[in-house]
């Protein structure tokens, strides 16, 4: 009860964030809690930080790479350009805009999909000067799909790179094993949210009144901006193959590219590097911390029990009840610690483990926060960057759309795992 206790303090705390506390120092003021109290000992702080230290700083590097390549006007020139491919029809514009926002969740991760890209196409569509039901669906789709597609690569999202370094899964077979779960996804996802808003779509937009695509990036940039970004993918895969940390290659790879926007002046690297989210750092290592605790009481054992009932009953019922576990999770307490309690339940099964059940956790911690607004950091933090854009969604609101749109999104990428 005391490391319950302990969680529950800690989740408010970030979620709330009293006196303007960062998730950051929410997070490590629930490990030293956790450590007071003797939910965790030194040894396991230790064990922690090694399990914990590649991971998240490869997904530093991955969002500095989002953040280097928004200040260089690449986002803005693929919305625009993204948008002219429609030629004027507006549910042509809308499949446009979701599959924009699924591509850059798959290579920037979710938060650079929806806080960065999120931005981006609200100002388009403003520009546009689209009436607010259809800003509305726009910004739901904007946000939705950043997470329901996170599950392509280890890259695509924290929980991916903390299971896919936690179960030794190499970057290829991670990426071909969720070839189909992720296009299931997309696809759902985009039949989904044309379901619900195709009538608030316009038939045609004035395209005209968005900027030539050329005017937003430097072209000799632009130019020199696809071969790298073709290289970086390529050492994804030769530096998994090698065995470097994942946190080399993104660290790297974010490097470059503040060396390439430095050089044609498209920006200050040292000004970025301050708006970096070093708090994540903070963030995963306490909150790893304090899952610890939970699962040094027992709460992981508990969840193995149930996962082995669902693998007795086939591997069907493995996958869909590993899945649907870990997103009702997420969803009720935030899906970065889920994701973390579930590989140590998983861990647990041992020899019993069968690996689709890895898969399926991820899929679950990436779309099953979407059932609620506080289920992902991601949404949250959305959320209250739409609300400074005089965007304001509330949560009887946002609570209508996920339950409507999340739960066939959610079973058709799990059953992407079963082919």
């Amino acid at each position: 009860m005391t490391a319950v206790a302990v969680f529950a303090g800690t989740l408010l705390l970030i979620l709330l964030r009293p006196l303007g506390l960062s998730i950051g120092t929410g997070a490590l003021l629930g490990a030293l809690a956790a450590w007071l109290v003797g939910a965790v000992s030194p040894a396991d702080l230790l064990h922690i930080v090694q399990i914990v230290w590649d991971p998240t700083l490869a997904f530093v590097g991955i969002v500095l790479t989002a953040m280097a390549l928004e200040e260089m006007g690449f986002f803005d020139w693929a919305a625009v350009y993204s948008a002219r491919l429609s030629r004027g029809n507006g549910h042509r514009l809308y499949v446009n805009m979701i599959l924009l926002g699924a591509l850059s969740a798959a290579l920037f991760a979710n938060d650079g999909a929806a806080l960065i890209l999120t931005p981006v196409i609200l100002a388009k569509m403003r520009y546009l000067k689209l009436p607010a039901p259809a800003l509305f669906a726009f910004v739901m789709a904007g946000g939705f799909i950043g997470d329901t597609a996170s599950n392509a690569l280890v890259v695509s999202n924290l929980t991916n790179i903390l299971t896919a370094d936690f179960f030794h899964l190499d970057f290829l077979s991670y990426a071909q094993t969720m070839f189909w779960p992720n296009l299931l996804a997309v696809t759902l996802s985009l039949a989904v949210l044309w379901l619900l808003f195709h009538n608030d779509l316009p038939t045609a937009v004035n395209l005209h009144a968005l900027p030539d695509p050329s005017t937003l990036i430097n072209p000799r940039l632009l130019k020199q901006l696809w071969p790298l970004l073709i290289f970086l993918g390529v050492t994804y895969i030769a530096g998994d193959l090698s065995g470097l940390p994942v946190s080399a290659i993104t660290l790297s790879g974010a490097g470059l590219l503040l060396w390439l926007g430095h050089r044609h002046k498209a920006l200050e690297p040292l000004k970025l590097l301050r708006r970096a989210p070093w708090q994540i750092i903070w963030f995963s290592v306490g909150l790893y911390v304090v899952v610890w605790g939970l699962h040094n009481a027992g709460l992981s054992r508990q969840l193995a029990h149930w996962l082995l009932i669902a693998q007795s009953h086939g591997e069907t019922a493995a996958v869909l009840g590993t899945g649907f576990l870990a997103a009702i999770l997420s969803a009720l307490l935030n899906n970065l610690p889920a994701v973390m309690m579930m590989n140590l339940a998983l861990d647990h099964l041992g020899p019993h483990l069968h690996t689709a059940m890895i898969y399926a956790n991820v899929i679950g911690c990436n779309i099953g926060p979407k059932l609620t607004p506080f289920g992902s950091l991601a949404t949250l933090l959305w959320l209250h960057l739409l609300k400074e854009k005089g965007v304001v969604i509330g949560w009887r609101e946002y609570l209508l759309f996920g339950l409507s749109a999340t739960p066939p999104v959610l079973a058709a990428s799990l059953a992407g795992l079963l082919f």
